[in-house]
């Protein structure tokens, strides 16, 4: 592609080595893991500091350069892909990656945009605390692309959204202007939350350049349990008796088919079948305490037990370690990346609510099937939060491009589906360029009229990351 007239410019900001021209050094940033964008871009900035992005910013807008952030470029719906016309500048956060301060007594850790995930978990072990967001790309996703898109994963159940872990944010607007949010406050009532505007945003309103967080006593206790059961209504009913009996002790509870468990077994290196016979569905629960002295394990045993009497459970797997405790969520973050090797998938990111998840389980997979004879479905996630990735993998032997042509369809009959039942047809992955043309079918005028009245006071040229969510 050639070379931007703004190159320069932006070189004397942030460095020439920081500027990628070549199309080699583009390459990473240009195309996501299931490789359903492709863009092209005339060059990929990477500031090193708040400061550098600001100054960025202030001569995009000048210029009315278009410019999409990009974290770690783990996201699901092409937010962070610049668009195939070579028009969009890419931003990338990788160089922000500092951890600015660490309070162990006030449970509060301020990071730049950066840090991955999983950087961020082992800074507040090395202090005794947990970050508890956790998900199965945790090694390469960055806490700034967490935020931008309200990442969900499998401690929501106990702890909530990244939303619910943020205090405060440093933001760049797309004039340039730096907002100073970085509060540790856990009582502001100030007027408009502004944060909140920013969580979830999807880099339409502004970037994200650091964010002060939330930090939890780190368990002393955990214990977990791989069980089998007969169906998706015994999952439930389990969900049902171990909230009541466990309430916030229990802090993990995620339910899988037997299909996606094979698929890990044959292509997830070290996974292993945690139970010797076969069982049509699987819970994993995990229950956790910060007092060494509380009877965790003895609790989940009695709930077990007493769901064995109501012949909920066909068999469970008690971890006997903490490194069984990893191999069984090992198992569980690897069910998505695997799908990849059974050829090709139609996924979706949806929620119900909770009391009705065998209902949509059943009722989605029947209108799958009978859409496309053999398709093979594999759905699973967080019962406990209502949020299941119904994911469709191809007919073994079948064309892999050929079944993706089907994509639009079998959404339509799945969003459908999750809209009878009061769903949402995006619970943790966002809207970006792959749910942009459904958001009008989920959403009412007045939100979206509201919606497009935030964009445009933010940002009114439209020059960040734009035609993503609107």
């Amino acid at each position: 592609m050639e070379r931007s007239p703004h190159a320069d410019r932006f070189a004397e900001i942030i460095g020439a080595a920081h500027v990628l021209t070549d199309a080699s050094d583009q390459a990473p940033y240009l195309t996501e893991w299931r490789d359903l964008y492709q863009g092209v871009t005339s060059m990929v900035l990477r500031p090193g500091s708040t400061e550098e992005v600001s100054a960025v910013m202030t001569y995009a807008y000048q210029h009315d350069l278009k410019v999409v952030p990009q974290g770690g470029n783990t996201g699901l719906v092409g937010g962070q892909i610049p668009q195939e016309t070579g028009d969009e500048i890419v931003l990338s956060l990788s160089r922000l990656n500092k951890v600015r301060a660490v309070d162990p007594v006030g449970f509060t850790i301020i990071v730049e945009s950066g840090v991955v995930l999983e950087t961020l978990q082992n800074e507040a072990e090395k202090v005794d605390r947990l970050f508890p967001l956790s998900l199965g790309a945790q090694g390469s996703c960055q806490i700034g692309g967490n935020i931008s898109t309200n990442a969900g994963g499998t401690s929501v159940l106990a702890y909530g959204n990244t939303r619910d872990l943020v205090l405060g944010l440093e933001v760049i607007l797309p004039t340039g202007e730096i907002w100073n949010g970085l509060r540790t406050l856990r009582k502001d009532n100030t007027g408009y939350d502004l944060k909140q505007l920013f969580i979830g945003g999807e880099g339409t309103l502004g970037i994200i350049t650091a964010a002060s967080l939330k930090l939890f006593p780190k368990p002393k206790k955990m214990e977990a349990a791989f069980v089998g059961l007969p169906d998706p209504h015994a999952a439930l009913k389990l969900f049902t008796l171990a909230k009541a009996q466990a309430g916030p002790v229990l802090t993990g509870f995620e339910i899988m088919p037997r299909i996606g468990v094979e698929f890990c077994l044959n292509h997830l290196d070290g996974a292993r079948d945690p139970l010797e016979g076969s069982h049509a569905w699987y819970v994993l629960m995990e229950l956790s305490s910060g007092s060494d002295a509380f009877p965790v394990r003895d609790l989940l045993e009695g709930i077990l037990g007493d769901a064995f009497e109501d012949g909920l459970v066909e068999d469970a797997a008690f971890a006997q370690n903490l490194g069984q405790v990893q191999d069984f969520w090992h198992i569980r973050h690897g069910m998505s990346e695997v799908q990849k090797a059974e050829g090709g998938s139609i996924k979706h990111d949806v929620s119900v609510p909770v009391a009705l998840i065998p209902d949509f389980l059943d009722k989605a997979a029947a209108a799958v099937e009978a859409f496309v004879p053999g398709c093979r479905p594999v759905p699973f996630g967080h019962i406990g939060d209502g949020n299941i990735h119904f994911n469709v993998s191809q007919p073994v032997g079948a064309d892999k491009a050929a079944y993706l042509t089907h994509w639009d369809d079998m959404n339509a009959i799945v969003h459908g589906i999750v809209q009878d039942f009061g769903g949402s047809i995006s619970a943790e992955h966002g809207i970006g360029r792959l749910k942009r043309s459904l958001l009008k079918e989920v959403k009412t005028d007045i939100e979206l009229d509201l919606m497009q009245r935030i964009k445009s006071a933010f940002d009114p040229k439209g020059l960040l990351n734009p035609e993503r969510v609107l």
